[in-house]
């Protein structure tokens, strides 16, 4: 069975390493990002409906101005989001399985969204709600890691297509045998982020982290390939 490399920044590598681990799987942790918090001033919240939480590091790095917004109802991207809101005294009112696109198809149109993001933002396609964006996090690259070798012959997971088109430019610039490397993608973005020359490029079902270790444990049990 191949390892697993994961890449993404913690806490939630450790996360991803853990879910892992439960499925069988031998985790390496490489993050090659990490979090820190943008100073940011809450608008007014009389103007909102409730709040578009995509990712667990809004909510960790929102600080006091985001728990201003307790008040207003929660409508989170993932079960990993929604758990960090709730443990920040949110009422999370919504939970989508799908990405942001998929949970703003399920919530009633012509809603006034405060999405606390990163400073590395998707623009959700055919919003019906009417969204204002402040970044609270940015993520900073961090060096090459010094165990970047071990990713030959392994399976890398990638969580955005920012860190796909890092993981493709420390690639190159390192001579890693990318040939050796299966890449599973959390979107079809971010596989295509990731570029060409590698062993196999798959993108997960869903975007999310479930379908997205799915998709991993199947490429490490494939030996084969």
């Amino acid at each position: 069975m191949r390892p697993l490399v994961i890449l993404r920044p913690e806490p939630g590598a450790s996360a991803t390493a853990d879910a892992a681990r439960r499925l069988g799987l031998e985790p390496i942790l490489m993050p090659l990002f990490r979090i820190e918090p943008i100073a940011w001033t809450a608008p007014d919240l009389t103007d909102f409906d409730g709040l578009l939480l995509t990712s667990a590091n809004a909510v960790r790095a929102g600080g006091r101005e985001l728990r201003k917004c307790l008040h207003l109802p929660a409508h989170a991207v993932g079960e990993a989001t929604a758990s960090a809101a709730r443990q920040e005294g949110f009422r999370v009112e919504t939970v989508g399985s799908r990405g942001v696109d998929g949970l703003l198809t399920s919530l009633p149109p012509n809603l006034r969204l405060l999405h606390p993001c990163g400073a590395d933002r998707r623009e959700p396609r055919n919003a019906a709600q009417t969204i204002i964006a402040v970044p609270v996090y940015r993520s900073a690259e961090l060096p090459r890691p010094d165990n970047f070798q071990a990713l030959e012959a392994s399976v890398a997971v990638v969580h955005s297509p920012r860190a796909a088109a890092r993981l493709a430019d420390l690639a190159r610039d390192s001579g890693l045998a990318r040939k050796s490397i299966a890449i599973a993608a959390i979107s079809p973005e971010a596989a295509a982020a990731v570029g060409a020359e590698w062993q196999q490029v798959e993108s997960a079902d869903n975007p999310d982290e479930q379908a997205l270790l799915a998709l991993a444990a199947r490429l490490c049990h494939n030996s084969a390939q």
